[in-house]
């Protein structure tokens, strides 16, 4: 599938979109657009059929407008795919108190991130290094990040511990979308590819040669009923991560409680 990039546009327009420092109001005789509707009907195109369909004259289509009454709001592909992004990360639920301190504030955080994905599974084919810097994005950054503010971290720590678990959350969301687009194309579940498969591996694979993948793939395979289980391998990385990010603060703890202005908070 085809990677698009956020920040691709105009610097100018997309930020002012982004934070609604100028809005276009509907022309006389026009259907009342704004660039919400606008940018809400092209994420239902990109839910419904991948970012490839996503277009300005699909958008126009959707709306029942001509494409160039769309240009009056947003100037181009490119920052409407920012506004889009924008838009959908301001989905999550931020609670103000998670009970459990900082690893159940992460925990779920990621969580809320995987489901994001589901919704919008689009989103994994967004390139996102030069990021969209609307107000969501911006929102879910600072929340993120207050997660662990306070527990014995250095803000160059905050930024990775964020990173690292934001990009675990999507490594695994897009396995488990290239899953579901196997299955539509081919007509097989995972499931049903891998037992097609697995009697004749047995008799090609050399179990003297490959001993442990013999072992370990069999036993994987078994269990999930394919070669691969994003849904385990979300599950189990994230616990491992959270245990890490533990074990770093732990290793502080001593060094933290003795230095004065050291901010404290629960770990």
């Amino acid at each position: 599938m085809t990677i698009e990039y956020t920040g691709a546009g105009d610097p100018a327009r997309s930020l002012a979109l982004l934070w609604r420092t100028k809005e276009k109001s509907s022309r006389k005789g026009k259907p009342d657009l704004s660039v919400d509707r606008v940018v809400r009907a092209a994420i239902e195109i990109a839910d419904t059929d991948g970012l490839a369909a996503l277009s300005m004259r699909r958008v126009a289509e959707r709306l029942g407008v001509g494409t160039m009454s769309l240009y009056t709001y947003v100037p181009g592909k490119a920052e409407l795919l920012d506004l889009m992004l924008d838009l959908v990360y301001g989905e999550p639920a931020r609670p103000a108190e998670v009970p459990g301190g900082w690893r159940a504030r992460l925990e779920l955080i990621a969580r809320e991130r995987w489901a994001l994905y589901q919704r919008h599974p689009w989103m994994l084919y967004v390139a996102t290094s030069r990021p969209a810097l609307g107000p969501n994005v911006t929102a879910a950054y600072e929340y993120e990040l207050g997660a662990i503010d306070g527990i014995g971290l250095t803000d160059l720590e905050m930024d990775s511990v964020v990173t690292l678990v934001s990009g675990h959350v999507h490594g695994a969301a897009r396995g488990a979308a290239e899953a579901t687009q196997a299955e539509q194309r081919t007509g097989m579940t995972d499931e049903q590819w891998w037992w097609a498969h697995a009697p004749y591996l047995s008799k090609v694979m050399d179990a003297t040669r490959f001993p442990i993948s013999s072992r370990v793939g069999t036993a994987a395979g078994e269990a999930y009923g394919a070669a691969y289980n994003a849904e385990q391998a979300f599950e189990f990385g994230l616990q491992r991560i959270l245990d890490g990010i533990e074990t770093l603060i732990d290793s502080r703890a001593p060094q933290a409680r003795s230095s004065p202005g050291t901010p404290q908070r629960d770990t």
